[in-house]
């Protein structure tokens, strides 16, 4: 019991997560490309509950950050005025969205980068080409993997060791330095669509071997159980075997594999838009957000441009406990 209910618990996260970063339009307070010239870099903004006069506040309001001197990169709080953070508030595009402020207030809750933009808005943003580049890319591959899998131990023979002598080569070849390899024989200016696409098929094909193999040793294994050979003396066709027997006894191995290989799609696509190879700007990505870390300057002096890193942190805990729990479910 105490496994299903952190499957359940792991899943509902998920979902919420997911959910947030396709809908960002309406979470996120500002459009991913929205620039503040006059507050580059600016620290995240602080919610208040206590004005300067010393009297509380049931709802959360904000203070306009000035840059002072102009220039500087030192911000201070104008506490003359207070703006309180609104909910269901109306964007520019006309739609809606979660909170904001008034303006000419802004609220940053992760702060700004060096062209004003928000780093909260664009994190979520971000979140819909890191997230999703790890589940298309592990749906493909798990596809991949089940099709080369079940036609390596239905058919056996030659076929069989076609297939395992190609995911033996799969297997011991280094997938990051291969993701490089085939990356860099690709075209760089590409537009940001193509760029996710190429990501995901990049990154799905490269996996499948570990998925092939597992998927084989079951087949080899269901096909001898007695009521599939019952079954096949009474006339079934082997793709009736296969989609009524033999291939549902994989679906405990996939779907923990599936937990297993999202978060290191994920982190596969962060690596290349790290370094330059994946999506590239204005369109963010949590890998092309961390790419400012590689100036010392903003290593240094800008803590909050950390935090798209950090945010891999609870997401992969969170598929790990998941993948945990659904193997010891399957066992």
């Amino acid at each position: 019991m105490r496994n299903r209910s952190t499957i359940w618990l792991s899943i509902g996260v998920l979902a919420l997560l997911h959910g947030a970063v396709l809908t960002a339009h309406f979470v996120a307070p500002y459009d991913f490309a929205a620039q503040d010239r006059d507050l580059p870099y600016a620290p995240p903004t602080r919610l208040h509950f206590i004005d300067a006069r010393g009297r509380s506040h049931l709802r959360p309001f904000v203070y306009r950050s000035v840059e002072q001197p102009e220039g500087s990169g030192h911000y201070v709080e104008d506490s003359s005025r207070a703006y309180v953070v609104q909910f269901l508030v109306s964007s520019r595009s006309g739609g809606r969205r979660l909170f904001g402020v008034d303006e000419p207030a802004s609220i940053f809750l992760l702060g700004t980068d060096a062209y004003g933009r928000d780093q909260f808005s664009r994190l979520v943003y971000g979140g819909r080409i890191s997230l999703m580049a790890g589940l298309l890319a592990a749906a493909l591959t798990l596809s991949l993997g089940l099709l080369a899998g079940a036609s390596a131990g239905y058919c056996g023979g030659w076929l069989d060791g076609i297939i395992m002598r190609g995911a033996e080569l799969f297997l011991a070849l280094p997938w990051l330095y291969l993701l490089f390899a085939i990356r860099a024989f690709l075209p760089l200016h590409i537009s940001p669509a193509q760029a996710f696409f190429l990501l995901i098929s990049v990154i799905g094909l490269v996996g499948w071997a570990r998925p092939a193999r597992l998927v084989r040793g079951l087949v080899l294994s269901a096909k001898e159980r007695t009521y599939v050979l019952a079954a096949r003396s009474f006339g079934a066709s082997g793709f009736y075997l296969l989609r009524r027997h033999i291939l549902p006894q994989t679906l405990g191995v996939m779907l923990t594999q599936a937990a297993i290989l999202v978060p290191q799609f994920i982190l596969a696509e962060v690596t290349l838009s790290f370094l330059g190879l994946g999506v590239g700007e204005p369109v963010p990505s949590w890998g092309n957000m961390l790419a400012t870390l590689q100036q010392y300057s903003v290593l240094a002096s800008y803590w909050w441009m950390f935090l798209p890193g950090l945010a891999l942190v609870p997401v992969f805990w969170i598929y790990h406990k998941l993948a945990d729990s659904l193997h010891e479910e399957t066992l």
